[in-house]
Formats: structure tokens, C-alpha cells, sequence
């Protein structure tokens, strides 16, 4: 939180909001070693006792323990590692040879943030302090990079977030059906494929008999409310994008639909725009409207065989009230 929108940036790698845990706060250009297990001596698996009688002995035990920390956190210096990311607690004692050896700690307690991390950096997580071989330490730059969105207040980071979100996964959708087949997976956008259904089935409709024309031609008049709302949106007069678009489908321009960089009602070829929509989209909402259509206006009763959709419509409210010019009479 902070800034502004328009500081927001990208950042090759991962970006966690985290603080060091020990005095080398900056490596540029290092090798990485990630562990698992707490950056600490291992706890035994049964408890003992130890009798100590003189102060000699007590720093013996003492050094023993340090020796053989100071032996771990060196062995990893030795290969190189500048960066050691713990997933776990880090002890007093480890992080005091890190800071000697110059060795910046970080740790990371979410299991998926270090999955996540030895994917972008190409490491290996370790279950034990040992000194990482060249195989598990970070190799190459990822592709993974991270997103640093500013913004003034909560509200105003979650709304750019979920933008980012979708603007991502659709370019993502976009890009995958690209890779298969141009013409089988994406589709033209900016309404074009609306209009030109609409189209279609008005001249469809007009063909047919009695109450089937009307239900038709009224599915085709749904259609219009795509490329209706991209006008209104940016701030043209529906009605009039509306008749360019289907005069220029009459002239068999299909691949036509809303501009909407020209505020006063302009319409385009999406094909040389580059402006495209997915086939599963437009499927699944067609299918997905009409089904929910259906079920409002189906009504189970068949009448020699044939079944008919019937709306009723009855006023809303409770009982009216009196006719009574004079209410203080009441």
C-alpha cells in the first residue's frame, strides 16, 4: 500500500513481503540454497540427560553444538550460496554464523511460496542443513516474474488485482488457442459474432410461420445486447452502432463490430484489429442464457400432444385499498 496505481511494476522473479531475518539485507547474482526443515539444531528424537559438573564442562557442551552449527552453515558458504531461505524457525545460533559468513537468511513459512520459489529460481528444497550440490542450487532465470501492484487504499488494491487476474488469464486463454488453430478456436470480438448471429437468424425467422417468427426474430434481438453495452460503454449512441454494424454485415463485411476508441459510434474489422474472443465464451454463455430462457417460459402441460409455453402475469401487491375520498372517516 502506497503511491500509486501508475508505480505499479513488474519484477523479474518472486517478491515476497517479508523482512530478512539477519544483517545482510541485499545479494545480487548469488546462488540460492532452500531448506524445508528450521534453519536450527535438530531436536533429538528421545529425551536425555546430561550431567554437567564443572564450568569447563559446560563450555565443552556448549562448543560441541556450536562447532558442529558453525560446520553446517560454513559447508554452505563454501559452495557459493550467498542466499539461504529457510522453511522453518531460524535459531539464534544459525543466524549468528550466517551473519559471520555473510549469508542473507530468509524465511518463508508457506509451503507454496517455497515450491513457488524453487520453480522460479530452479532450485531444489532440501529436507536437511547439508551443503546443497550444484544440481540443487539456483541455476537459470524463470519466466516467473511478479506483479507489484501501488495503490492508496485496500479497496483500490483488490479492484487493480482482480483486473490484472482476469486481463492475464484471458490473454493466457487467448494465447493457448492461438498455438492450436487460429480459425477453430478463437473468434472475432468487439461484437461481431453477436451481429452476425443476429443477423442470420432475423432472416431465418422472417421464413417461418405463426408464432416461431416471433419467438426467433426476439432470440436474434437478444444478441444485440453485447455490442449494445460495449457502445454505451464507451460512451456512443447504441442505436446508431447498432445499424452501422448491421449494414456493414449486410455487406458481408462479418468480421465488423464496435470501436470503441471512436466515441462517436464508429465500427471496425476486428480481424485486422487483432481484437479476438474465445469459442468456449461464446458457446457456454449462448447455451448457458438460452437454457435459463427455457426454464423461465417452459411450463409442463401438453395439450394433444403438443406442449406450450405459457407466461402469466399477475399484479403485484397485497388487497387494495377502500375507495374512500375522506380517510378521516375511517
Amino acid at each position: 500500500m502506497g503511491a500509486g496505481v501508475h508505480q505499479s511494476q513488474v519484477v523479474q522473479g518472486m517478491v515476497f513481503k517479508r523482512a530478512v531475518e539477519g544483517d545482510i539485507i541485499k545479494a545480487a547474482k548469488c546462488k540460492i540454497a532452500v531448506y524445508t526443515c528450521p534453519l536450527d539444531n535438530m531436536q533429538t528424537e528421545t529425551k536425555g540427560t546430561v550431567l554437567i559438573k564443572t564450568a569447563e564442562e559446560l563450555m565443552d557442551f556448549s562448543k560441541g553444538e556450536e562447532n558442529q552449527m558453525e560446520e553446517q552453515i560454513k559447508g554452505i558458504a563454501d559452495t557459493g550460496c550467498k542466499v539461504i531461505v529457510s522453511g522453518g524457525k531460524v535459531g539464534e545460533l544459525a543466524l549468528h554464523y550466517c551473519n559471520k559468513y555473510g549469508l542473507m537468511v530468509v524465511r518463508l513459512m508457506s509451503k507454496f511460496d517455497l515450491r513457488r520459489l524453487c520453480k522460479s529460481i530452479g532450485a531444489t528444497a532440501l529436507p536437511r542443513i547439508t551443503p546443497p550440490t550444484a544440481e540443487e542450487q539456483e541455476k537459470e532465470e524463470s519466466a516467473i516474474a511478479t506483479i507489484v501492484i501501488r495503490g492508496s487504499t485496500d479497496n483500490i488494491l483488490d479492484d487493480i488485482e482482480r483486473a490484472i487476474d482476469d486481463g492475464v488469464n484471458t490473454f493466457k486463454a487467448l494465447t493457448k488457442a492461438l498455438t492450436k488453430a487460429l480459425t477453430k478456436d478463437s473468434y472475432k470480438g468487439a461484437g461481431a459474432v453477436e451481429i452476425e448471429l443476429a443477423k442470420q437468424l432475423t432472416t431465418y425467422g422472417e421464413g417461418l410461420p405463426g408464432l416461431e417468427q416471433y419467438a426467433v426474430c426476439k432470440f436474434a434481438e437478444s444478441l444485440e445486447v453485447i455490442p449494445r453495452a460495449m457502445a454505451e460503454n464507451a460512451g456512443a449512441k447504441a442505436t446508431e452502432v447498432l445499424s452501422k454494424l448491421y449494414a456493414a454485415h449486410h455487406e458481408g463485411k462479418k468480421n465488423y463490430g464496435v470501436d470503441i476508441e471512436v466515441h462517436t459510434g464508429g465500427v471496425k474489422d476486428a480481424k485486422e484489429s487483432g481484437v479476438l474472443d474465445l469459442y468456449l465464451n461464446k458457446f457456454w454463455a449462448i447455451k448457458f442464457a438460452t437454457a435459463a430462457a427455457c426454464t423461465v417460459l417452459r411450463v409442463d402441460q401438453s395439450v394433444l400432444g403438443v406442449d406450450y409455453q405459457i407466461i402469466m402475469a399477475k399484479p403485484a401487491g397485497g388487497p387494495k385499498a377502500k375507495e374512500n375520498k375522506n380517510w378521516d372517516d375511517d
